[in-house]
Order: structure tokens, then C-alpha cells, then sequence
């Protein structure tokens, strides 16, 4: 074992450690959540399937908006198409992690879960790269899409679909998504 390198013992332990935690946290949230509150966080999500809830949002806002509501729509969809691009068409064909054991979860909602790939969370990149999108445009709108957004991310976990840190790869995704966006939009005008 002398060719392993201290820095490659420690990304395998951070890496173990971060797998526990993923274990940990995954099992609590799909077991803690009230009748109430999973069936909250089903509707949530079920409006956010196949992205139906952020496009009626960008319909909303560019009806009710005004040249801020269509700048603010525009730039959301945008980051949620550039989001999905990344999370679904190529991170989840590179890394192929299973969901979690359907024995972690507690109730149905495990059954309906997708085939794909768990890493990343497609739902949460999308939620994020449309909030994050939409923010700085018109700040009223995105604070209101910042709610629903956060539920999807914690159904994706308390539903089974996804582990913590599939999630927290989601957001990043959706938040670089956005990022680029606004720094292309902002060439544009310059």
C-alpha cells in the first residue's frame, strides 16, 4: 500500500464520509415527513414534472409583467433548458448511481420513482437555474419561485428519488446554468 498518495487516502475518506452522511440523511428525511406535509411535497412536485410549473410561471410572468416579467420569463427558461441539458443529457449518462435502496423509504412514493441515473437531481437543476434566472431580473418573482423550488428539492429526497448530495449537485448545476445566462445576456446588450 506505499504507492497510495495522503491526498488520495483522504479524498477516499472524505468520500466515505460523505456517503454515510448521504445514507444518514436520506433515510431521515423520507422517514420524518407527516402525512400532510408528504402530500404537500407530491403536489409540488407533480406540478414541477417535466417542468410544467416554472414554464406556467414564465407564462404568468411575461403576461403580468410587462418588458420585466418577459426579460425575466426569457432568462429562466433559458437557464432551465441549459440546466436540464447538463443534469439530464450528459451527467446523468456519465454517472449511472442507483437510487436509494427502496428499504430506506417508508412509504409508496418509492414505486414511482424513475430508471435514470440519481446523480444529479434534473428536478432541482432545473427549479434552481430558473429561480436563480429569474432573481435578478425581477426579484419580487424569483423570491416567489424560491419557495416551490425549495420543496421540489426536498421532495426529490424525501421521496426516494434522490440522495442529499444528488440534490446539492442539482443546485449547482441550476446556479451555474443561471450564471451563464446572465453573463451571455450580458454580453448581448453590451
Amino acid at each position: 500500500m506505499e504507492w497510495l498518495s495522503p491526498g488520495y487516502l483522504l479524498f477516499m475518506m472524505l468520500f466515505a464520509g460523505l456517503r454515510e452522511t448521504d445514507r444518514r440523511l436520506t433515510r431521515r428525511i423520507a422517514a420524518c415527513a407527516t402525512p400532510g406535509v408528504h402530500r404537500t411535497l407530491s403536489a409540488v412536485e407533480e406540478c414541477a414534472q417535466s417542468s410544467k410549473l416554472w414554464c406556467g410561471a414564465a407564462v404568468v410572468m411575461a403576461a403580468a409583467g410587462g418588458r420585466r416579467g418577459r426579460r425575466a420569463a426569457g432568462a429562466g427558461l433559458v437557464a432551465l433548458g441549459v440546466a436540464q441539458l447538463a443534469a439530464n443529457g450528459l451527467c446523468k449518462r456519465l454517472a449511472d448511481r442507483p437510487r436509494p435502496p427502496k428499504e430506506w423509504i417508508p412509504h409508496d412514493e418509492v414505486e414511482d420513482r424513475p430508471d435514470s441515473s440519481s446523480f444529479p437531481s434534473g428536478h432541482t437543476a432545473a427549479a434552481t437555474a430558473f429561480t436563480a434566472a429569474v432573481l435578478p431580473a425581477w426579484p419580487a418573482a424569483g423570491v416567489l419561485c424560491a419557495v416551490p423550488a425549495a420543496l421540489v428539492s426536498v421532495e426529490r429526497v424525501q421521496s426516494g428519488a434522490h440522495y442529499p448530495s444528488d440534490v446539492a449537485a442539482g443546485a449547482v448545476i441550476g446556479l451555474a446554468a443561471a450564471w451563464l445566462v446572465r453573463r451571455q445576456r450580458a454580453n448581448w446588450v453590451s
